[in-house]
């Protein structure tokens, strides 16, 4: 059991990063739906199990090191050029914004500039990265548990305290600016896009554990887990859309309005997972290219997080409106090959 709720949250921990804790994501993606936004929230729930299941699954049957062979044997020759291209834009381009995102959670909760929180980032993930593979995971696995209980607190307090209907909130998310013409496109973006981001650390994942069933069962559960809380944490923002809209955090504004206290330790919980995310993007991205817990490995990884920080400048919301709508519409290609992978591999007696 053990070894599911490991799997299972280190999925969780390396989509959750600071877009989808900060309820940035959330809020561009299905609050600004409205009441369908409810229907995008199941769509999704539904495909990240399937999809988190697959990933795991496959990363132990191949017994990946890095994303790259496993891509490689489900996509096939051609289409895994394509896939593999995604995926390694994916990592270093969310790992940026997971930079930026830092920052932005500092600044916003304790006034710090805006670099501050970057710069932190930047040098713990370095620091972690010199980790091996397992002890990574149980980093990313270990802060996950804190923010299911956040997003359950924030949650029953903004229905709790809702003085008017959905519906009547419903005509403010029209007023939203979307990204997507509807609620099932920017559902299956959403999708898409966090299986790109998550794919290279949800194989190496996979690939850490013998069993192909306890490895599967760990990503379909993560999936189960990443759906629920996006249905809360759109709930919540739903409820709380007059206030919260403008903010770049919109779940962590919530929680400063329950209590001064818990929106400091929300801060450091949203920071955690930041880390979390930000560690799986730069570390499934280098490991793609080199042999890790080598002396060129841990070159690449100092060179890649400094041009990371300093593209982190761009900014968060930035960041998150523009570069993960691209990733989206890219990820499809992925999403295809996931889909068909089981049936190929069952062909191929893998």
């Amino acid at each position: 059991m053990f070894r599911i709720l490991k799997i299972a949250g280190a999925f969780v921990g390396v989509i959750v990063g600071a877009g989808f804790a900060s309820g940035q994501e959330i809020l561009q993606y299905f609050t600004s739906f409205g009441l369908k936004g409810i229907l995008g929230a199941v769509l999704a729930t539904a495909l990240f199990a399937y999809l988190g299941m697959t990933l795991a699954n496959i990363g132990s049957r191949l017994n990946a090191k890095s994303h790259k062979n496993a891509i490689y044997e489900i996509s096939g020759r051609y289409l895994g050029v394509i896939v593999d291209a995604i995926i390694i834009f994916t990592l270093f381009g969310v790992g940026v914004v997971m930079i930026a995102g830092a920052g932005s959670t500092l600044n916003q909760q304790f006034g710090l500039p805006v670099f501050v929180g970057s710069l932190l980032m930047t040098v713990l993930v370095t620091l972690a990265m010199m980790l091996k593979v397992d002890k990574v995971i149980g980093v990313i696995a270990s802060i996950t548990p804190f923010l299911l209980i956040f997003i359950g607190i924030i949650s029953v307090y903004s229905l709790s305290t809702m003085d008017t209907s959905f519906a009547s909130l419903n005509p403010v998310t029209e007023n939203l600016e979307k990204s997507f013409p509807n609620w099932f496109i920017s559902a299956i973006n959403y999708v898409s896009f966090n299986i790109a981001v998550g794919a290279g650390m949800a194989l190496l994942t996979g690939g850490s554990e013998k069993s192909a069933r306890v490895a599967g069962i760990g990503g379909l559960l993560g999936g189960l887990a990443i759906g629920i809380m996006i249905i809360l944490g759109h709930l919540a923002i739903f409820a709380r859309i007059e206030t919260v809209a403008s903010y770049d955090l919109p779940l962590l504004k919530i929680v400063e309005d329950i209590s001064p206290v818990l929106a400091i330790l929300m801060a450091i919980v949203l920071f955690g997972m930041i880390f979390n995310t930000a560690l799986g993007m730069f570390y499934g991205f280098v490991a793609r290219f080199f042999e890790m817990e080598t002396k060129k490995a841990h070159i690449a990884t100092i060179i890649t997080l400094a041009i990371g920080f300093v593209l982190s400048f761009v900014g968060f919301t930035t960041l998150v409106s523009k570069f993960y709508s691209l990733i989206g519409y890219l990820g499809l290609f992925l999403i295809f090959a996931l889909i068909y992978a089981p049936f190929k591999l069952k062909r191929e007696g893998k």
